[in-house]
């Protein structure tokens, strides 16, 4: 029995999209993402990770919690927008990591084999997460309806306009949809680069008129590179920086694709922010992406990516899609309770 994400009935509904609603306006959605070592300073995989090179971020310490809410169980459908100007490269490097998640076919080390750590979590019922991930409707946003400086707020405002548009709405799918806004990169987001590159959450009902899981991922190319496209490019305070060469082509949207990962895979598993994490708080959860943040590869921790793969070409991937490869974070295991990905060397 499968159970699906549904918005919340009156008079519920209104009290917390009130209470949500001053959540946002004071903290913001549960999910902030940053792929590189903050300041320099150790992330909580360097606090758990022991001298075994096997177990990367594996510890005791870490207490994930399943809290009763529902997960994606039923197949997922990606509903995308593309806000600002892309190219039609740009858009292919995207469409192929989606399609890849559910490509058995793809050759080892594999998108598929990485998503098969999401699906390890269940919901009450005991059902696992899809392990079907499509593409579903597209709208273009390429004239900025909302301007080009986004807050968080506005950003619901961006997946109304879409839902609700005159010609060719996107569908309205509050059981498996997932919406995915990406922002061209002269866009600027509330938070983006300076402690963001990428959240999640789900619309409120008095905004947009549906509980509907969405993420935001901004392509970072102009304005922090360093930041958001890390390995990439790199932060100014690490020295010698060396970036990796990016296995598409395109550091800003090679870097997107980490971090549309790690909001995949939490926006599965933590739909509504009432699911699997870590922690008191759920208002600021540590998810299953967060505990494995900057690990790519046996051995990661702190800066360091951890043991990845080299293409002829001399760029840098961990996994394969459908044709194209990708460099990915790894995700917790809470079965294994420890990070792991497809290209661990003990697989």
């Amino acid at each position: 029995m499968c159970q699906g994400l549904s918005a919340p009935s009156p008079p519920f509904a209104a009290l917390l999209s009130f209470a949500l609603l001053f959540f946002l306006l004071a903290g913001g959605p549960v999910s902030a993402w940053r792929p590189w070592p903050q300041n320099g300073k150790m992330n909580v995989t360097d606090y758990a990770f022991g001298d075994s090179k096997k177990y990367e971020g594996s510890s005791e310490f870490v207490k994930l919690r399943y809290h009763m809410g529902p997960v994606l169980t039923t197949n997922i459908t990606v509903h995308t927008i593309w806000y600002g100007k892309w190219d039609r490269n740009q858009k292919k490097i995207i469409r192929e990591f989606v399609n890849s998640i559910s490509a058995t076919n793809s050759p080892h080390p594999s998108v598929a084999g990485w998503w098969r750590t999401v699906q390890l979590y269940t919901d009450q019922t005991g059902a696992n997460i899809s392990k079907t991930v499509r593409l579903g409707e597209e709208k273009n946003d390429r004239f900025y309806s909302h301007g080009k400086s986004l807050t968080r707020l506005s950003i619901q405002s961006v997946i109304k306009s879409a839902i609700t548009a005159k010609t060719r709405p996107l569908p309205i799918n509050p059981r498996s949809g997932l919406y995915l806004l990406l922002t061209a990169d002269d866009v600027y987001v509330q938070d983006f680069c300076t402690s963001v590159c990428g959240f999640h959450y789900f619309t409120f009902p008095s905004l947009v008129g549906y509980t509907l899981p969405y993420a935001w991922v901004g392509n970072s190319a102009k304005m922090c590179p360093g930041q958001c496209a890390y390995p990439f490019a790199m932060p100014a305070y690490i020295p010698n920086p060396k970036p990796f060469k990016s296995p598409n082509g395109d550091v800003g949207v090679d870097g997107m694709i980490s971090v549309i990962g790690h909001e995949m895979a939490e926006l599965a598993s933590n739909p509504l922010a009432n699911a699997w994490y870590a922690g008191q708080d759920p208002s600021f959860p540590v998810e299953i992406a967060d505990l494995c943040e900057g690990i790519y590869g046996t051995g990661g921790g702190g800066s360091y990516t951890g043991q990845v793969l080299d293409a002829r070409d001399g760029a840098t991937y961990n996994m394969n899609g459908i044709r194209r490869r990708f460099l990915v974070q790894w995700l917790w295991s809470h079965v294994l309770n420890y990070c792991t990905g497809p290209n661990a060397l003990d697989h």
